[in-house]
């Protein structure tokens, strides 16, 4: 049975609760952990095309942008050889270049507050991901060997001792 139907469950969920309603814990959590490493593959299919797209979209209005600029120049030009009708072309060239770039910007922003969504729902899942593993080491491990366990591991990320030594210097240690 699935636990989860979409990305934002997983990040919702308590496992607690999950595992103390389901018949056999340790199979439960089997298939949570499952889950929940195929919605990190699916949030990294997302990243990408959020990625991709937002990088076409960048390519496409700097591309249209620079055209933009070279009617411009070309209005000017025909405007200094005295042909108007062709400098009104090249600007008419232009304002429909712009009004594209005008059209593609919300799309750009769009793919990138997706992408940025993205980014912080990936990171959210990593954290339940994280939480459910340690609920797999407190089915194989006692408590006080889950802790001291703990401190056998290699060092925590670098982000976790800086905030150590800042709460130390709090501290005055």
């Amino acid at each position: 049975m699935p636990y989860f139907s979409r990305l934002t469950d997983i990040i919702t969920c308590r496992i607690s609760d999950l595992l103390a309603s389901a018949a056999d814990p340790r199979l439960a959590l089997s298939e949570i952990l499952s889950e929940m490493r195929e919605g990190l593959e699916a949030c990294d299919r997302n990243l990408h095309t959020y990625s991709v797209s937002r990088d076409r979209l960048e390519q496409e209005i700097a591309g249209h942008e620079t055209q933009a600029g070279r009617w411009r120049d070309e209005a000017r030009e025909h405007l200094g050889a005295g042909n108007e009708d062709a400098a009104r072309l090249a600007l008419q060239r232009k304002s429909e270049l712009e009004d594209l770039v005008a059209g593609l910007r919300p799309e750009l922003e769009a793919a990138t507050g997706n992408w940025n969504n993205m980014q912080r729902i990936r990171r959210a899942l990593e954290a339940r991901f994280a939480e459910a593993q340690r609920e797999t080491e407190r089915f194989s491990t006692g408590v006080d060997e889950q802790i001291s366990a703990a401190f056998r591991r290699p060092g925590p990320a670098a982000s976790v001792e800086s905030e150590l030594e800042q709460l130390r210097r709090e501290l005055g240690r």
